[in-house]
């Protein structure tokens, strides 16, 4: 498995559709959620579009270090944990303002942890390699 063209391209996918869900947010979602719901479906947009982007970076970083498939390397755990991040915290959110059963709110903390995992092990690896 090649994580750099992995990530690479569920980064700036996730990228794509992080717009897409911002448009129809802006559009089509204002006159019909409650403020407080909009914003946290905006929250849910932010944060996966800018952890979109971390992908897109990370999947360079493991190219400049010209590794295909580094499991091994805690660059490989980062692009995991923002994938799971966006998943768990961005999706609970979009669930929870439209309307889902209230047991999602739990999995939006998970994401988050996801999220610093992420971010520690892009720094483990930047200050490893």
């Amino acid at each position: 498995m090649q994580l750099p063209r992995l990530f690479l391209t569920l980064g700036a996918a996730s990228g794509g559709v992080s717009v897409v869900l911002g448009a129809f947010a802006a559009h089509e979602l204002k006159d019909r959620l409650e403020p407080a719901a909009l914003s946290t479906f905006h929250t849910g947009v932010t944060y996966q579009f800018f952890h979109s982007l971390a992908l897109c970076l990370l999947a360079l970083w493991l190219r400049q270090l010209g590794r295909k498939s580094a499991l091994s390397d805690p660059a490989a755990l980062a692009g995991f944990a923002f994938i799971v991040g966006i998943l768990f915290f961005s999706g609970s959110l979009y669930g929870l303002s439209l309307g889902a059963p209230r047991w999602l709110g739990p999995i939006t903390p998970l994401g988050g942890l996801a999220f610093i995992v992420g971010w520690a092990s892009f720094a483990w690896s930047a200050w490893r390699n």
